[in-house]
């Protein structure tokens, strides 16, 4: 049965947002919503009985803001304004990524900001109830007046134009609409450009790259452990003495993971009095290195969190004042700097997993079988699996330029800069999907490594990550086709089945 989520608007938290995510959950707003939406509303009906004159209420956009637009005619300048918007382009986004938009924008309007009627958040509610997910082209927004072409694509679904889809199948719109019993929604006076206006697309996209990063790091943390163990590195740099006259806060938080993780390791008290005084830098240094990629995702989690609950409308309507402001909301200049730390967080989660496969494969800084298989030479076992990871790494150092340093005008020069950020937010999800293959590839090469020290056995928390590895990928004991293994590992490092270690340092672990 599908679960519902009492929404407040302008009060969701991480576990709400989380959720919707993963979750298909049916909506319901709370009660006192309504009347903050009633009471934006009227100011709008007054616009219009007066002959007053708002923007985007009985004018033009853009660069028409000055034109005025008779009453008679109100209806059609939405309606006409959605679908000369709906211009994006390239593959749909998924679902998950949709339901969030969806959430977001209902939250926005429902905090009684925008003028709209009740009907049409009712709309949108039983929409979303419904099971409908409209088709969204991926590109097509610059970041600012709002992701305009996408969510033009949103509100052409409700319209009962372009496509839906249901149940996985992708339908013209009325004829999904249909299916789910509704009727293609007619638009009142400022309703067309309240939906269009906003950051929601590049907002949603911004939050699922965090939640997939916060899996990503999860594992990126077992497997960094695994390695120690594997390669018989040493406990010392995890002392939390070092990382306390640091003062890095996310550094101090990561390095209480490693101990835990590495206590009682058989294989580590195999070699207490060994020779070597130093490990490289990817072992050594994890606590610093991805401390500081937390820190970015906290930041950045800080960010997002505020956006989602945001009212990135224009014109706004102060209902207890009457009054109507035009301003600058919807520009998504916060979104594009989250989606640019997290990108750069993510890169470097990455980089330093493959560094320690690099490690794990090369015999003399090893000291375990050339690339981690018996009679290599006949056999050339993990050689391309860390060339596989060495190119992802590469793909996300080319993406990790920031997104929000580039700004073309348009509209006329209109609106003259503008934030790139669902572009930002779009390819940080591509990255992190790289990462969660790369940190697989690190959980296979350090699961192999601590094979090859047997009878000597890993810590008891390791092991439990051993088995749930080699649960769905055998030891490697001679080449066999090697993809269905990394898309194994890369399901699961996805699917956060390393996550739990990290989880109490995520953005939003304090309760909201």
């Amino acid at each position: 049965m599908t679960s519902t989520l009492t929404l407040t608007p302008g009060n969701l938290g991480f576990n709400d947002l989380r959720r919707v995510v993963a979750d298909p959950c049916r909506l319901e707003l709370s009660e006192g919503a309504w009347k903050d939406i009633e009471r934006s509303r009227a100011v709008v009906e007054g616009i219009i009985a007066d002959h007053d004159t708002a923007y985007g209420i009985n004018t033009g956009f853009g660069l028409l803001a000055n034109t005025g637009i008779p009453p008679h005619q109100l209806e059609d300048l939405q309606r006409n304004l959605v679908l000369s918007h709906s211009c994006g382009v390239g593959k749909d986004l998924p679902d998950d990524v949709v339901r969030l938009i969806s959430v977001l924008k209902i939250s926005s309007l429902a905090q009684g900001y925008s003028g709209v009627r009740r009907e049409l958040v009712e709309h949108l509610i039983a929409f979303h109830n419904a099971g409908l997910i409209a088709c969204i082209p991926e590109k097509g927004s610059v970041g600012a007046s709002g992701d305009l072409a996408p969510l033009a694509h949103y509100a052409a679904a409700l319209l009962g134009e372009g496509f839906i889809r249901l149940d996985g199948e992708r339908l013209p719109a009325p004829v999904a609409l249909d299916k789910a019993g509704l009727k293609p929604l007619q638009l009142g006076a400022k309703e067309g450009l309240a939906i269009l206006n906003g950051t929601q697309v590049s907002t949603a996209l911004a939050l699922k790259a965090l939640f997939d990063i916060e899996k990503v790091f999860g594992a990126a943390v077992v497997a960094g452990a695994m390695s120690v163990d594997a390669l018989k590195g040493s406990v010392a740099p995890f002392d939390d003495r070092i990382h306390r006259i640091r003062r890095q806060a996310g550094q101090q938080d990561v390095a209480t993971l490693y101990q835990p993780l590495l206590e009682g390791s058989g294989i580590l008290a195999s070699h207490e009095k060994c020779s070597k005084v130093q490990d490289p830098y990817s072992l050594r240094c994890q606590p610093q290195v991805m401390g500081a990629c937390l820190d970015l995702m906290r930041q950045a989690g800080e960010t997002l969190y505020r956006e989602a609950n945001a009212v990135t409308d224009n014109p706004l309507i102060f209902s207890r004042e009457g009054d109507v402001i035009s301003g600058g909301n919807f520009h998504a200049e916060p979104v594009a700097f989250a989606a640019d730390m997290l990108a750069m967080a993510v890169s470097e989660i990455a980089s330093i997993s493959e560094r320690r496969t690099a490690i794990l494969v090369d015999p003399k800084m090893s000291g375990l079988p050339a690339f981690l298989v018996q009679d290599s030479g006949l056999n050339s076992g993990f050689m391309i699996a860390q060339v596989t990871a060495a190119a992802l790494v590469s793909e996300n150092k080319t993406m990790a330029h920031p997104s929000s340093v580039d700004s073309l005008p348009t509209s006329a020069n209109q609106e003259d800069h503008v934030s790139m950020a669902t572009y930002g937010a779009r390819r940080t999800g591509e990255m992190a999907v790289n990462a969660a293959t790369v940190v697989g590839i690190e959980l296979l090469a350090a699961a192999q490594g601590i094979d090859f020290h047997q009878p000597y056995k890993t810590s008891p928390a390791l092991q439990v990550y051993h088995d749930l590895i080699r649960g769905a990928v055998d030891f490697y004991d001679r080449d066999r086709h090697f993809a269905p293994d990394l898309e194994k590992i890369t399901s699961m490092v996805l699917a956060g089945n390393f996550a739990a270690v990290a989880q109490r340092l995520m953005p939003g672990a304090e309760g909201r």
